[in-house]
């Protein structure tokens, strides 16, 4: 049976701007293309899950306008539950400006809108979807206050949840005290513990200090080199596929999503379920757009057999 998800989080719509080098301060330079997507922390990883066949929910909030009509209708095309999604009648819906430069690096700028200006009222009648689902992922582009009750909630109804701390910012204490698996990639790893990230020997103090926190699974992800996992009995580097990447943009969303959408409730396939959810991000970095470029699960599999 297919895993069940819900994902609390972040809808943007995201303006890409393509240029051959990033701007010095106080430069204007010309860009190659434009482009406008749907995206979000929050929306890619739900669609990421959709996509690797689990049955997706999604709560969140979107501003009264054509950027949130447009959120609607993508996540409603994805057959991912909506809902739990809110409109705020005061707030606009979330936007990300992306710029892309020709070796394949990004710089994104986000206003939070309605993300932001989330409270815990988006969580009202969501009792059901606790009850059926097997985890619950949230990420930094939405109020932790939020996502701790959320969590609270999950935990109360055996849901394993999944952190995803970006952007970074520093963590509640007490939400870590429900959180089942972190998964910062490296730059927020080392903000999130302080601890300098420069070999195998500092992942692990960077594991113990979110596990001293109460965090039995640590996973971080590092680009080309692939995905650390630390649990209480092992640790160790799952290596990345070597692809030739062109856009970055939502290469950490798909991973966390897709891997939601295999991983046992058990974590005892935290090896196999790594490896597919990389698969599934090397297909997104060679491809432009953020949640255009999210692969489905048949192209996964058969990424997985080359």
């Amino acid at each position: 049976m297919a895993n069940r998800v819900a994902v609390l989080g972040s809808l943007n719509v995201d303006t890409t701007y393509r240029v051959v080098r990033f701007p010095e301060p106080g430069e204007t330079i010309s860009a190659i293309s434009r482009s406008s997507a749907p995206g979000g922390k929050g929306a890619n990883q739900a669609v990421a899950a959709a996509r690797s066949g689990a049955k997706t929910y999604f709560i969140g909030s979107v501003g009264n306008d054509d950027e949130g009509k447009l959120m609607r209708e993508c996540l409603d095309d994805e057959r991912i539950y909506t809902a739990h999604l809110t409109t705020n009648m005061d707030h606009g819906t979330g936007t990300a400006l992306v710029t892309l430069n020709e070796e394949g690096q990004n710089n994104i700028m986000v206003y939070g809108g309605a993300n932001q200006a989330m409270t815990t009222s988006v969580l009202d009648g969501t009792d059901q979807v606790f009850e059926d689902v097997d985890f619950m992922i949230a990420q930094f582009e939405t109020p932790q206050a939020v996502t701790l009750e959320a969590f609270k909630r999950a935990k109360a109804h055996q849901v394993v949840t999944i952190l995803n701390p970006a952007p970074a910012s520093q963590l509640i204490p007490e939400l870590a005290q429900y959180v089942d698996v972190i998964a910062p990639n490296e730059t927020e790893a080392e903000l999130l513990t302080g601890v300098k990230l420069t070999d195998e020997a500092s992942l692990d103090l960077i594991a113990q200090h979110f596990q001293a926190m109460g965090i039995p699974v640590v996973l971080i992800t590092l680009g080309k080199r692939g995905v650390y996992y630390a649990t209480k009995d092992q640790a160790g580097i799952v290596p990345a596929f070597t692809v030739t990447a062109v856009d970055p943009t939502a290469a950490g969303d798909t991973f966390i999503g897709a891997l939601a959408s295999q991983l046992s409730t058990s974590l005892d396939n935290l090896d196999e379920a790594i490896t597919y959810a990389q698969r599934a991000s090397s297909l997104t970095v060679q491809k432009y757009g953020a949640m255009p470029s999210i692969p489905m699960g048949f192209e996964v599999e058969e990424a997985l057999k080359k």
